[in-house]
């Protein structure tokens, strides 16, 4: 990745309304982080909710709490 660039890390699913658990999320950073410095890495969700023409099964009470997670993530990873 070249040093003039970050990278969002898309490791919450806007394809399942499954919530994925805050250790998960950090270990998966924890990951990201070995290939490039942390303050290069953002977490985001994968895509878009509404990936496809017909959209994914996640509500909007999903939606707002895996960018709440987002949030959670990243202020424990980023304080």
């Amino acid at each position: 990745m070249p040093r003039d660039k970050g990278c969002g890390l898309g490791l919450v699913s806007s394809k399942l309304p499954a919530l994925e658990s805050v250790d998960s999320l950090r270990r998966r950073v924890d990951e990201a982080s070995r290939q490039t410095d942390l303050d290069r890495l953002a977490i985001s969700p994968h895509c878009d909710f509404a990936s496809t023409v017909a959209g994914n099964p996640v509500g909007e009470d999903d939606m707002r709490a895996k960018l709440r997670r987002c949030v959670e993530v990243a202020e424990a990873v980023w304080r």
